[in-house]
C-alpha cells in the first residue's frame, strides 16, 4: 500500500519578514519611517548650522520641519542601498541556481566559505568598534567601522542561511535540509535561526550609523558650500540702540546720532543666516577663519532686507 504524500509545510516567512513582523508590532510603520526621516534631518541640520557655532535646538523647529530636510542627506545613501540591494537580489538568485545544480559538498563548501569570511569580516569590525579611543580621531572611522561591520553580520548571516538549508547530515537523493537522516529536531528554538535574525538587526544598526554618518557630513558640506558664497544669503541691514561688539572688518558700522529715534547704530555687510525662536542669526558677508554668528533678538533692533542686487 501506497503512503499519501507528506502534506506541504506552510511557508515560513524569511528573515527580513520576521524582523518587520516584530517592527511592525512595536512601532507604527508610518510612525517608523517618520522617526527615521526625523533623526536624518535632525543630524544633517545640526551639523550644518554647528559649523556657524549655533546649536540646532535654539531655532525651535518642529518634527515636521526636520522631515522636510531630510530627503537631501537621505538620498545619495538610499540611492546606494537600493542600487547595492539589487546587486546582491540578483547575485543571489545566480548563486542558487548554480549550487541547486552542483553537487552537496560543492553547496557545503560555499557554506563553510560564507561562514568563515563572514566571521573573520565582522570579527575585524568588532576590533575597530573596540579600537575607538585609538582610531576615533580617524575622520573615516565613522563610516568603514560599521560598513565593516553589516558586511560581516551580512555576510556571516547568510552562510548560515544555507547551513541551515544543507545541514551536514543530508544524505544523496533527498532534498536539502529535510532531516531524513537525523530525526526529529529538538524542541526550543533554533539557535541557527536566532543568531541570523540578530545578525540581520546587527546589519541594520550598522547601515543605521553609517547613513547617520553620510547625513552629518553632508550637512557639513552644504554649510562649507555656503561659507564660501556668504553673499547669497539675505542682505541684512541692523539699526540698534547700543553698538554691538561686531569686530569684523566686513561689517561697517555708522553712528546715527543726527537724528533717528531709540536707534543709534547701524550695521551693514550681515547676512541672514537664519531665524528662529524670535532670534536672527546673522553672518558677515565674507567668511573668515575668526568670523562669528551674531545672534540678534528682533526685539531690541529693526531690521531691513536688502533687495538683491540685480536689476530687474
Amino acid at each position: 500500500m501506497t503512503r499519501p504524500p507528506p502534506a506541504p509545510e506552510a511557508e515560513q516567512p524569511g528573515t527580513l519578514g520576521r524582523v518587520w513582523s516584530v517592527l511592525g508590532s512595536v512601532v507604527a510603520p508610518a510612525t517608523f519611517v517618520t522617526a527615521i526621516l526625523f533623526y536624518f534631518g535632525y543630524v544633517s541640520t545640526r551639523a550644518q548650522y554647528l559649523y556657524f557655532g549655533v546649536d540646532v535646538d535654539l531655532l525651535g523647529y518642529s518634527t515636521q520641519e526636520f522631515v522636510m530636510r531630510s530627503p537631501g542627506p537621505l538620498l545619495v545613501p538610499m540611492l546606494g542601498m537600493l542600487v547595492v540591494g539589487a546587486g546582491l537580489v540578483l547575485a543571489d538568485a545566480a548563486l542558487r541556481r548554480r549550487l541547486a545544480e552542483a553537487p552537496e559538498p560543492v553547496a557545503r563548501r560555499w557554506t563553510r566559505g560564507l561562514g568563515l569570511g563572514g566571521s573573520a569580516v565582522l570579527t575585524v569590525g568588532v576590533v575597530l568598534l573596540l579600537a575607538y579611543p585609538a582610531l576615533g580621531a580617524w575622520s573615516y572611522y565613522p563610516l568603514v567601522t560599521p560598513l565593516v561591520i553589516g558586511a560581516g553580520a551580512a555576510a556571516l548571516a547568510y552562510g548560515l542561511t544555507w547551513a541551515r538549508r544543507h545541514p551536514p547530515g543530508d544524505p544523496p537523493g533527498h532534498p536539502p535540509g529535510d532531516g531524513a537522516a537525523r530525526g526529529p529536531r529538538p524542541a526550543g528554538p533554533d539557535p541557527a535561526r536566532t543568531a541570523t535574525l540578530l545578525l540581520v538587526l546587527t546589519v541594520i544598526a550598522a547601515l543605521f550609523w553609517a547613513t547617520g554618518t553620510v547625513a552629518e557630513w553632508a550637512g557639513r558640506g552644504q554649510a562649507k558650500e555656503l561659507a564660501r558664497d556668504l553673499g547669497s544669503l539675505p542682505a541684512v541691514v541692523v539699526d540698534t540702540p547700543q553698538r554691538l561688539q561686531v569686530g569684523d572688518p566686513a561689517v561697517t558700522e555708522e553712528d546715527l546720532a543726527a537724528g533717528d529715534g531709540e536707534y543709534r547704530f547701524r550695521y551693514r555687510g550681515l547676512r541672514l543666516l537664519v531665524e528662529g525662536g524670535g532670534t536672527l542669526f546673522l553672518v558677515p558677508e565674507r567668511w573668515s577663519p575668526h568670523g562669528s554668528t551674531l545672534v540678534v533678538p528682533l526685539d531690541d533692533v529693526r531690521v531691513k532686507l536688502r533687495f538683491v542686487n540685480d536689476p530687474p
